[in-house]
């Protein structure tokens, strides 16, 4: 407070307590001190005493003004008590109001001493009658301090003071109610810096240790934010900051150091917990005067949480608190700044993105070595060219991959008593790293379980050649963009996008899953049948949650089933077709704005004009498979375990049925799930009731002439059924 002060003050209220028990004494009589049921009933005689007195009349006034003098005022200044009466505007009737009200958080005497001069037992904590009654000396006084006790007064309208009502008495007097001094002006009193119970459950308050060197920001953008903080620290003036980037850019990171290089503590709040409890708007305040007390700058993480329409009266409110604080305040977020209007000083956005090629290959490289671990420059130029990860993600992923492999190797060892190896292989490593991300997008679609191999395709020479193309262009994008600046001239169209066409079955989605696995990213399928709304403007808003969910899971968009997009797009009959063009080109400027792979599978090819096929990277027909294509599936389809037996003619289903590669693995696997049944091997029969089957989902019935054909082994046709 000093102690001195608060001593002082207490030791003026004893005075004055203690000239008013003289008066209460008078008053009660001398048998209510020996009565331990005071207050809980009233005899006769007490009733009388009460009509007695003077209705209103200040019971426990002594005419002393030792309350209301200045002999201690040199031990109030610089303290807490002269600073809260000077921050909120305090009177001194206002500030010995607030000693009334603390006296027991320090003594519990004073508990007592209220019971007594309030003539009841279970009124351990002062009233607002007691208040005025030690306070005040004329009724018409007592008539005016209950200004203070208004909603709308210094005390209660900024929740200094709280007033409490009986727990037994439903519709209580304002002279019945407790006065409850708020938890966080008991804590700044005296001196305490734990943080207020109201906010634990969704804050933390620390003092940084870590400065602004290690903020991923240029160095210019670290000079103007220290610039604009101390300026604002200085006047004392409001300042907003929003820092906006991917999740893990280090966007708190940065709001910590700040504090750090401004010798100020932070306190950073979960704003997708906090929206959602009762009384967001009072909480609001309580995190608000939180900052202030502590002096310390306000991070409110989760932005995003409120950026949406659901959202927008918790949005209001905290805008609405923010435009009246007078602190500095960082807000922490992934999506752009809209409320250009906000505030009287407005927002200042500092933007926050995932580190070039550079960078990443040097925290790879930093992260790895720390961990012990080396890899070639081959194995650190795939790490940092395939995954745009922060620098915390990367030492991340290298911590969990090291973990993975002590795994991995106990499993292998046993008890682990010779040792551990836990020195983690390059697919651990890229494993790790695909974990890092993607959380958001896979709540949007649907991850592929990537399990194809390049022999398990059989595509075209040609189709096959741009495959590995695609590869290829993920592979060498730092050196082309990167090391050969061909980023410069470059605004859009720095990942890589690619359309695949053909009938249903060719191979497109194992195509996609190829590549994927070729560049160990994940896969994500999207089904736009599914994306696609009869509501306008609502296709593109589902478009715009995949692709922002997409800039930071480091993952192959595989869009499926196009089709629902693509209508005729040259031949434009109504509004309707007109919006379905509109909707088309939203979803190719976002496949040429994400720095990514994104895939489009279609099986009308012939829908799309030539403006539409300029936009795309590769363009890469699926052909509906001839024969020696069919042959080389079916041959590639059998799983090494799996028994085939002598008499499988694969040259004889290659010819006799027209199936595309989708066609010829359901029939593989209905046929082995045939032979399982059996007890035998997988036998030509088989295949011919899995085949037959397979023509009937399509609604197609093969006569036995179809089914059989010319045969080498036609004795088996009267086996099956």
């Amino acid at each position: 407070m000093g102690l001195k002060g608060l001593l002082s003050s207490l030791g003026r209220l004893d005075r004055v307590i203690e000239k008013a028990i003289v008066l209460a004494e008078a008053a009660y009589g001398p048998q209510a001190a020996a009565d331990p049921f005071r207050g809980l009933h009233i005899s006769p005689d007490e009733a009388r005493r009460l009509l007695d007195r003077e209705p209103g009349a200040p019971l426990l006034w002594s005419g002393d003004e030792c309350v209301k003098d200045s002999q201690h005022q040199s031990y109030l200044e610089g303290s807490r008590i002269a600073w809260l009466k000077d921050a909120f505007g305090l009177s001194h009737f206002d500030m010995d109001i607030i000693i009334i009200a603390l006296a027991p958080e320090l003594d519990t005497r004073y508990e007592r001493l209220y019971a007594y001069l309030q003539d009841h037992v279970a009124r351990r904590r002062a009233s607002v009658g007691l208040a005025l009654n030690l306070l005040c000396s004329t009724v018409e006084e007592k008539i005016e301090k209950r200004a203070h006790f208004a909603p709308d007064s210094p005390l209660v309208g900024k929740n200094l003071i709280h007033l409490i009502a009986e727990p037994n008495n439903p519709q209580p007097s304002l002279l019945s109610h407790y006065l409850m001094l708020d938890e966080q002006v008991t804590n700044l009193i005296f001196f305490q810096e734990g943080l207020d119970s109201r906010l634990s459950p969704f804050c933390e308050f620390t003092y940084p240790s870590i400065g602004m060197g290690s903020v991923p920001l240029e160095v210019e953008s670290r000079r103007a934010l220290l610039s604009l903080t101390a300026h604002a620290r200085r006047k004392r003036q409001q300042l907003h900051l929003y820092f906006q980037g991917p999740r893990g850019a280090g966007k708190r990171m940065a709001a910590a150091a700040l504090a750090f290089e401004t010798s100020m503590p932070i306190l950073v709040a979960d704003l997708s917990t906090v929206y959602r409890e009762p009384g967001f708007a009072n909480l609001l305040k309580i995190l608000l005067r939180e900052a202030w007390f502590k002096d310390a700058i306000l991070c409110l993480d989760e932005m995003d949480a409120l950026f949406s329409d659901e959202n927008a009266t918790p949005c209001r409110l905290l805008l609405k608190a923010l435009a009246e604080d007078s602190g500095i305040t960082v807000l922490v977020g992934t999506k752009p700044w809209v409320w250009h209007g906000f505030g009287p000083g407005g927002v200042v956005t500092v933007p926050f993105t995932t580190s070039d090629y550079g960078c990443r290959r040097s925290c790879w490289n930093e992260s790895l070595r720390a961990e012990n671990i080396s890899l070639d420059e081959s194995e650190l130029d795939a790490l940092a060219s395939r995954f745009r990860l922060t620098r915390h993600q990367i030492a991340s992923a290298v911590k969990s991959a090291k973990k993975c492999a002590c795994w991995n190797a106990a499993t292998a060892t046993g008890d682990g008593r010779d040792g551990i190896d836990d020195k983690p292989a390059m697919k651990d490593i890229f494993t790790a790293a695909r974990a890092q991300s993607g959380y958001e997008l896979a709540a949007l679609t649907r991850k592929v379980d990537v399990r194809c191999t390049w022999n398990d395709i059989v595509l075209p020479q040609e189709a096959m050649t741009q495959l590995r193309e695609i590869c290829r262009r993920v592979i060498y994008r730092h050196r082309v963009l990167g090391e050969w600046d061909f980023d410069s001239k470059l605004s859009l169209g720095k990942g890589v996008n690619a359309l695949f066409s053909g009938p249903s079955g060719t191979g497109k989605t194992m195509a996609a899953e190829i590549i994927a696995k070729e560049l160990g990213l994940d896969l994500y399928k999207i089904d736009l049948s599914g994306v696609v709304s009869k509501y306008i403007g609502e296709t593109e808003k589902n478009l715009d949650r995949i692709f922002t969910a997409a800039e930071s899971a480091n993952a192959i968009l595989f869009f499926d089933e196009a089709d629902a997009l693509f209508g005729k797009r040259s031949e434009v009959r109504d509004a309707h077709d007109r919006y379905a063009n509109i909707e088309i080109s939203y979803l190719l400027q976002k496949m040429e704005q994400y720095e990514g792979v994104t895939i489009l599978a279609t099986n009308l090819r012939q829908n799309l004009d030539d403006a539409f096929m300029r936009r795309m990277a590769f363009i890469i027909h699926f052909p509906f498979p001839d024969e020696e294509s069919r042959w080389r599936i079916w041959a590639g389809i059998w799983p090494k375990a799996v028994p085939l037996a002598a008499d499988v003619e694969l040259e004889f289903l290659a010819r006799q049925f027209k199936l595309s590669g989708g066609n010829i693995k359901n029939i593989a696997l209905a046929a082995s799930f045939l032979a399982a049944a059996d007890g035998g091997e997988v036998a030509m029969e088989c295949l011919i009731q899995a085949t037959k089957h397979e023509y009937q989902k399509m609604g197609k019935t093969l006569s036995e002439t179809e089914l059989y054909g010319e045969m080498k082994t036609p004795q088996i046709r009267g086996n099956g059924s």
